[in-house]
């Protein structure tokens, strides 16, 4: 597969920034397993049924393990490739094979001290290379945090298409209509905004619900509320950003005023936000406001960062206490529910670029409820 928008020194420069990491940890070698990190260090974008690995030495030098048939562009110094398909077959020892065409390519440097490995995925293939393993998965996910530019101009696209799922939705959801109409309609809008087939899509979609999937037969009606919580993937890259709809256009004032409540949390975020500000902090602050909505309860998180993972770092959830940097990309999910008076409730999510001044909003299309 070809990207047009790959960019070999974005690539590049994050491979430095892990090298910066790998000499700090005093690591000779790092072999990285999972798609997504592959797709982070070299560019090069794989689907799910493959198994590519890259291996990167402290001299700087990194070596792509790629399927033969799957060729895609990649800011390596060296490419090997593995039978990733016999006849057409995918094989299902695919991690053996890559693998043995690595231990190949580093026969000269079998003998690295300290390897640094994902420990979630890490495979006993790789057996032979006796260095002491060191997890890296921490370090590439605080990386993974600071966003380059190719990194955000995927993003954007993916948030592109919820616009267009957003617009769509407003003009067709109506009572009657069925949630699963709703689900093929909006994927039909962002594969025609992409161009091309979705990597990820989104989570909610059913009506008069918080949340969950499209149901056979389930209409709309008049009086609920639909949350869509839409995440379309673009190259790798989630969105992730919510609306809330009146099935009839017509929402009670005991809706509006729930609204009006959850737009004071978006206010303090974007008041507030700035590198440095604790997460676990602004749960707080925005718990305390919601708490005080006259209807409607908010027991999840506030946010979480987006990028090559629909959840990633930083965290805007009591059970952490990240602090924004710059770069990063997060969302924010502020909620009331009550299943009876709010028909069940809204959850409106915006996704923020932190600047050095504060925060962009990457999703501003209009919230409304009607």
């Amino acid at each position: 597969m070809s990207d047009v928008d790959f960019n070999p020194a974005a690539c590049r420069g994050r491979q430095q920034r892990l090298l910066a990491e790998m000499q700090r940890l005093k690591l000779d070698l790092v072999i990285v397993q999972t798609i997504e990190h592959v797709q982070w260090l070299t560019g090069a974008r794989y689907g799910w049924v493959f198994s590519p690995l890259a291996a990167l030495r402290a001299d700087g030098h990194l070596t792509l393990v790629a399927p033969r048939k799957a060729s895609a562009p990649a800011a390596a110094d060296e490419i090997v490739t593995y039978e990733a398909q016999w006849h057409s077959t995918l094989r299902n020892d695919q991690r053996q094979a890559a693998a043995a065409e690595l231990l190949k390519a580093l026969a000269d440097n079998s003998n690295a001290k300290r390897i640094g490995v994902e420990f979630s995925c890490a495979t006993h293939h790789l057996a032979s290379l006796t260095g002491e393993r060191v997890d890296i998965e921490p370090t590439l996910y605080y990386l993974r945090r600071r966003k380059d530019a190719d990194e955000l101009a995927r993003i954007r696209r993916a948030i592109a298409g919820t616009g267009k799922m957003y617009g769509l939705a407003r003009q067709i959801i109506e009572p009657g209509i069925t949630e699963l109409e709703v689900f093929n309609r909006l994927q039909g809008a962002a594969v025609e905004e992409f161009g091309e087939m979705l990597t990820g899509t989104g989570n909610d979609y059913a009506c008069g619900e918080r949340g969950g999937p499209p149901r056979a037969g389930r209409k709309a009606q008049a009086g609920e509320l639909y949350i869509l919580d839409l995440g379309p993937a673009y190259r790798g890259y989630f969105a992730d950003n919510c609306r809330a709809f009146a099935v009839n256009r017509q929402p009670t004032d005991e809706q509006l005023g729930a609204w009006a409540q959850i737009q004071k949390v978006f206010a303090h975020v974007e008041a507030t936000v700035k590198p440095g500000k604790s997460c676990q902090e602004l749960f707080h602050e925005c718990d305390a406001i919601l708490h005080d909505a006259p209807i409607g309860t908010f027991n999840h998180h506030l946010g979480h960062g987006i990028g090559l993972f629909p959840h990633e770092a930083p965290h805007l959830n009591p059970h952490w206490d990240d602090k924004f940097e710059v770069g990063d990309v997060f969302t924010c999910e502020p909620g009331l529910y009550d299943e009876q008076i709010l028909r069940a409730g809204m959850r409106l999510e915006n996704d923020y670029l932190v600047t050095e001044t504060g925060v962009e909003n990457l999703s501003p299309f209009p919230m409304e409820l009607a």
